[in-house]
């Protein structure tokens, strides 16, 4: 399969500071690659030296078979951290606008514009000033705009962040779709369920460098397994258990990490006498348990 994107050791520098440290890493055609790590791990800057925004000091990029996006921008789909709308514009007019952009004629922007606007439920916000939207639907009509000349490729930087769960449903819907269509999505997020839930491969990142890079199942099949646990009583229970290695609880909800000779029926036993288990599955370990123990414990604020 031909790779949407190769990075071969490449590094970033300001000033002293090591933003990205001699990363490199495949993205085939048709895939929902997740770049994950927590925030200044580098995951920006990388997306920003991909996208031409910056330039590497050392190492090579390859995009869509190029040298720099440059070369590629009309194939090409781009959502930054940094989102923002010209408030003075209509929905539909800066939808076809940012078409326009990637090529697009003019009058075919229009016309597609209109029908994302529709199929995306703001059909009737198509005369709309940007700057009566809600923050929801202004990041809506900008991942339409990111994605309306139909890219090969599309980059989203931290999508997710700041939407509510009905928006959330509709960017993963979108992502979801675009691969079914065969482009490739690549998403940077520090939140780990998210990219759990939709990526074929992730790349973990922490202080700039590669942590651990491959496909999702691969992933999860060498990190061993564990106990999702929904319950109701008191969390403190559930550290100290017999054959439990490690607790991640979030309240009612705990990831129980198993030693190797663990018996989790035995675990289960124990946990009846202590809290109300209203869940109890054996699984992988989590993204978030994985990474955890890549980096020791240890990421940056």
């Amino acid at each position: 399969m031909t790779d949407a994107l190769v990075l071969d050791g490449v590094t970033k520098r300001f000033g002293k500071n090591v933003a990205v440290d001699s990363m490199s890493m495949n993205i085939p055609q048709g895939s929902i690659y997740g770049f994950l790590g927590p925030n200044g791990s580098g995951k920006t800057t990388t997306i920003r030296m991909v996208m031409s925004i910056l330039y590497p000091d050392e190492g090579t990029i390859r995009i869509l078979g190029q040298p720099n996006a440059e070369s590629v921008k009309d194939r090409l789909g781009y959502l930054p951290e940094e989102k923002g709308l010209y408030k003075k514009m209509k929905t539909a007019e800066i939808l076809a606008y940012f078409g326009t952009l990637k090529g697009m004629d003019r009058h075919e922007a229009k016309r597609k514009a209109s029908d994302l606007l529709d199929h995306y439920g703001l059909g009737d916000r198509k005369d709309a000033k940007c700057e009566s939207m809600s923050k929801g639907m202004g990041q809506k009509v900008q991942l339409l705009g990111t994605i309306i000349h139909d890219p090969e490729l599309v980059i989203l930087d931290e999508p997710f962040s700041g939407l509510d769960p009905v928006n959330m449903e509709l960017m993963r819907d979108v992502i979801l779709s675009m691969k079914k269509g065969g482009r490739t999505v690549i998403f940077s997020t520090h939140v780990m369920a998210q990219a759990e839930q939709i990526c074929d491969a992730i790349l973990l990142v922490n202080k700039g460098r590669k942590i651990i890079d491959g496909p999702i199942t691969e992933v999860k099949k060498t990190a061993g397994g564990g106990i999702m646990l929904d319950y109701t009583g008191d969390g403190a229970a559930l550290h100290g258990l017999p054959g439990v290695q490690r607790v991640n609880d979030s309240g009612q909800h705990a990831e129980l990490i198993l030693e190797d000779d663990a018996d989790p029926q035995e675990i289960l036993r124990q946990l009846v006498d202590k809290v109300t288990v209203r869940r109890f599955d054996i699984r992988e370990a989590s993204l978030h348990e994985i990474f955890v123990r890549a980096v020791g414990g240890k990421v940056d604020e």
